[in-house]
C-alpha cells in the first residue's frame, strides 16, 4: 500500500467513526521544512497528524518499541515514519530526520519522548530544539485532546471527540558557544508552554502555566 493510499483510508475512518477537528491550519507553513511539536497522548497522535488538511507531505519520528507490533509496525513504515531508539542518542535518526526537513519535509516530533499515562504534559527532551538548531526549520507547536481516549470510546460504540490546535511558528535563533546547554534547555521550555497554552488546564501538566 501506498502511502497516499493509508492517508485515504485513515482521513475517511476519522471522518466516518470520530468527531475530529483541526484549528490554526493556517499556522502550518504551506511548503518548506517544518517540526510540528505535538504532545503524546495515545497511538491515535500520529494517523491524526498523518492526515492533517494543510500537509500531505508529513512524516514522525516514531520509537523503535512499535516496531515488532505488527498493526503499527506497519502503519509507521507505510507512513514513511522515521525510526529512533528514545533509549540511546540515536544519530542515525537525527541524520535522517535532518534530511527529511532540509528536503522540504514537515515532520511530527513529541517533544517528551513517550505517550503520557496521564493525560498531562511530562518532562521534555531538548531534542526537538536540537533539530529544529540544526536544521533552521521553524518550529509549530500543536496541542491534542481527546486521542487518550478514543480508543475506548470506539470500543463502545461511542464515536470519540478529538481536536488538534496548530499554534503560531517560531524559529530557534542560532545557540551562542558556549550556552548550549543552557539555550535548549530554555528554548525546549518555552517551546512545552506554547504548547500548553493550547491545551486545556487539565492536559497542560508540569507546564500548567503557559506563556500567554
Amino acid at each position: 500500500m501506498k502511502k497516499r493510499t493509508l492517508q485515504s483510508i485513515v482521513r475517511f475512518l476519522l471522518r466516518t467513526l470520530t468527531d475530529t477537528t483541526y484549528y490554526g491550519l493556517e499556522n502550518i507553513p504551506a511548503t518548506g521544512g517544518v517540526i510540528l511539536a505535538l504532545n503524546h497522548l495515545s497511538y491515535f497522535d500520529t494517523p491524526l497528524l498523518l492526515v492533517n488538511p494543510a500537509r500531505e507531505d508529513i512524516t514522525a519520528l516514531v520509537t523503535t518499541k512499535y516496531q515488532d507490533k505488527a498493526l503499527l509496525g506497519w502503519f509507521v513504515r507505510t507512513a514513511e515514519g522515521i525510526w529512533i531508539d528514545r533509549d540511546i542518542a540515536d544519530f542515525s535518526a537525527i541524520r535522517e530526520a535532518s534530511k527529511a526537513l532540509k528536503k522540504g519535509v514537515a515532520l511530527g516530533i513529541a517533544p517528551e519522548g513517550t505517550r503520557s499515562k496521564t493525560g498531562g504534559l511530562q518532562v521534555a527532551k531538548p531534542g526537538t530544539i536540537m533539530l529544529a538548531v540544526k536544521t533552521g526549520v521553524p518550529v509549530v507547536p500543536v496541542g491534542i485532546t481527546g486521542s487518550e481516549k478514543a480508543l475506548g470510546e470506539l470500543l463502545r460504540f461511542r464515536r470519540p471527540k478529538m481536536t488538534v490546535h496548530f499554534g503560531e511558528p517560531f524559529v530557534v535563533p542560532e545557540v551562542e558557544p558556549g550556552t548550549r546547554s543552557k539555550a535548549l534547555q530554555e528554548w525546549t521550555e518555552k517551546l512545552m508552554r506554547k504548547i500548553a497554552a493550547l491545551l486545556p488546564n487539565n492536559y497542560r501538566g508540569i507546564y500548567a502555566d503557559p506563556e500567554s
